[in-house]
């Protein structure tokens, strides 16, 4: 019978992992040829806004697939609803029987995304970082902050946010957290005071320019997750010292790299996969005063990885479908 789990019980399993970790051991297998990644699926509403993505693959020589449907509907939050949600189906390799479904309504996704960036921070992040810099208001924009704490010692944060209120809303949550917060009037300002720039928006258009980059900067832009969106202006890459992105399939068609790629700003051979920086040292920073920047579009690889870590500390017997 296939077993059900719930959000509560998947959090219950989190509370006893460290995601970091498992992205980290994720991105290594995945730039190895140890997992199998079709590519996304996905589908784009324009009314109201909102995004489903399928991701799915599996770990050759291991038990099990991983499934996963994910929806971002940004609109949600007006009508009292929550503006993701989300499963993973749990599907044996031998059988084809779908073996557990995860209810997490988004959340291991949330969870393994602000774990990506923390890993990207451990291995190219400056030494001395005085301020954090923040692009959007969001729940990434929180929880990409929070993943960082045990990488980074700074807890000073500059943010920007195209909507005022909710820019004050996120710096009244992080400063109950322990963070100083200001409020940039533009993304010029994030650009101009932060060693670690964090972009986490929807947005369509660029938000940084390369020429307002300070030396040694590092940028995790992670919210350019579809073939649409775009967060960075090409030439924050072409200028870039160090580019790494989570996947090379994936960057050739959504991602910052993949703009840079098609402005003639950027060359695929300059560019890494995150897996390969954490095993090769030669990829990483070599000096403080370069600037690099980590394209996360989000790669199954990391689905199945949490998802079989949660797994591990579910308890067997559950509600069955």
């Amino acid at each position: 019978m296939t077993a059900l789990y719930s959000l509560a019980q998947i959090r219950a399993a989190l509370t006893q992992l460290d995601p970091i970790s498992i992205m980290e051991s994720a991105f290594v297998a995945y730039s190895e040829g140890r997992v199998v990644v079709p590519p996304v699926g996905e589908m784009v509403f324009s009314d109201p806004p909102g995004e489903i993505h399928i991701k799915y693959g599996y770990e050759i020589g291991a038990e099990r697939a991983i499934v996963k449907v994910v929806s971002g509907f940004y609109n949600n939050a007006r009508s009292g609803l929550p503006t993701r949600s989300g499963v993973l189906l749990v599907i044996s390799q031998k059988t084809g029987v779908i073996e557990a479904v995860l209810l997490d309504e988004g959340e291991l996704t949330d969870v393994r995304t602000a774990a990506a960036g923390a890993v990207a921070a451990r291995y190219l992040a400056p030494k001395t970082i005085t301020t954090i810099g923040v692009l959007g208001s969001g729940i990434q924009a929180r929880l990409q902050v929070t993943a960082l704490a045990g990488q980074v010692p700074c807890r000073n944060l500059i943010v920007w946010s195209r909507n005022g209120a909710h820019a004050q809303r996120y710096a009244a949550q992080m400063t109950e957290l322990g963070y100083s917060v200001r409020i940039a009037s533009e993304p010029r300002q994030v650009a101009e005071c932060a060693e670690l720039i964090i972009t986490a928006t929807a947005a369509c258009s660029p938000l940084l320019q390369g020429d307002w980059i300070k030396s040694g900067t590092h940028i995790t832009a992670m919210g350019s997750d579809t073939p649409d969106k775009q967060e960075l202006h090409a030439d924050v890459l072409g200028r870039a010292d160090i580019v790494v992105v989570d996947s090379l399939d994936h960057s050739r068609t959504r991602g910052e790299a993949a703009r840079a790629v098609a402005a003639g700003a950027l060359m695929m051979s300059r560019v890494s996969e995150l897996g390969q920086v954490i095993r090769q040292p030669q990829l990483r920073r070599q000096h403080d005063a370069q600037v690099s920047v980590a394209d996360l579009t989000g790669v199954a690889a990391q689905d199945i990885a949490l998802a079989s870590a949660i797994l591990e500390g579910l308890p067997q017997r559950a509600a069955a479908l």
